[in-house]
């Protein structure tokens, strides 16, 4: 069973390294000088479905995280 968390957080660690280099840039940028960021901080629906898979891979990174190191399941 051990073998099995870490292979399931072998991987939630590659998807959520995959999501995050996915997500597009939060930050003001060049676009901050002249305060035009507003113009572009909208979110896409593409980018709310992304959060909210990359918030269930995270979830199940943490557990299997939590399980291995606390010896939880052996």
């Amino acid at each position: 069973m051990a073998n099995t968390l870490w292979i399931i957080s072998t991987v939630a660690a590659v998807f959520l390294i995959i999501l995050i280099l996915m997500h597009s840039p939060k930050g003001d940028g060049i676009g901050g000088i002249g305060g035009a960021s507003h113009i572009f901080a909208s979110q896409k629906s593409a980018e709310k479905g992304l959060n909210k898979i990359t918030g269930v891979i995270c979830a199940i990174f943490i557990v299997c995280s939590f399980l291995i190191g606390f010896n939880i399941i052996k």
